[in-house]
């Protein structure tokens, strides 16, 4: 269960005290520090698969892009700062961040293409809270992998299965597709990706 360690700390405070070299991770939620369970082995299985295949992906199509390992991501409006599974940044707007050089951080759609979450035991946080900061940040892509299928039913369908919801902005707004078992991804970003929810799912056996 997520655990609150303290209340109402701004943005600056937070990166000046964490991390706190435990090895644990935290997030902040509008003034209030998250720590981070530490996840199930298959968590990081899919994590690290999808990691791969992204940055391969981006090396075929000669992308500027990189996966950040521990960014942060700043929503502008308010004293959060997230730490997603996965974090894609377009190095060329990197410049144009003012708190990257200091504390690593990101606050610019134009510098994250892409998000990935893999959903956890917090996960409404991913389908509410990052949901709705990230599409007012204007980020244009956002998968939610959710492999043990804990969402709630309004999102992966009763009875409940494992999903992924891709979301692409579309005139400020995510348009969501639901994708399971052989569906191959669909993705405005990488349109010839190929790979299907069952590989992604089955990440421990393919690497």
């Amino acid at each position: 269960m997520t655990q609150i360690l303290r209340k109402v700390v701004t943005f600056a405070e937070f990166v000046a005290q964490y991390p706190d070299n435990t090895g644990k991770r935290y997030e902040l939620h509008d003034g209030v520090v998250i720590k981070i369970p530490q996840p199930p082995g298959v968590h990081e299985e899919i994590v690290g698969f999808l990691a791969t295949k992204i940055t391969l992906e981006c090396s075929r199509l000669n992308l500027p892009y990189v996966i950040a390992k521990t960014a942060l991501v700043k929503p502008p409006e308010n004293e959060s700062a997230y730490s997603p599974d996965v974090l894609l940044l377009n190095l060329p707007n990197l410049v144009n961040e003012p708190l990257w050089k200091k504390v690593s951080t990101v606050t610019q759609a134009a510098t994250i293409p892409l998000v990935v979450e893999v959903v956890s035991t917090n996960w409404r946080d991913d389908y509410h809270k990052k949901y709705a900061d990230y599409e007012e940040m204007g980020i244009p892509e956002y998968w939610i992998v959710d492999y043990a299928a804990l969402g709630g039913r309004e999102f992966i369908g009763k009875p409940k299965q494992p999903t992924i919801l891709v979301g692409t902005l579309e005139e400020g707004e995510y348009q969501i597709n639901k994708f399971r078992g052989n569906d191959r991804i669909q993705s405005l970003l990488f349109p010839e990706l190929n790979l299907t929810v069952q590989q992604i799912f089955e990440a421990g056996v393919l690497l």
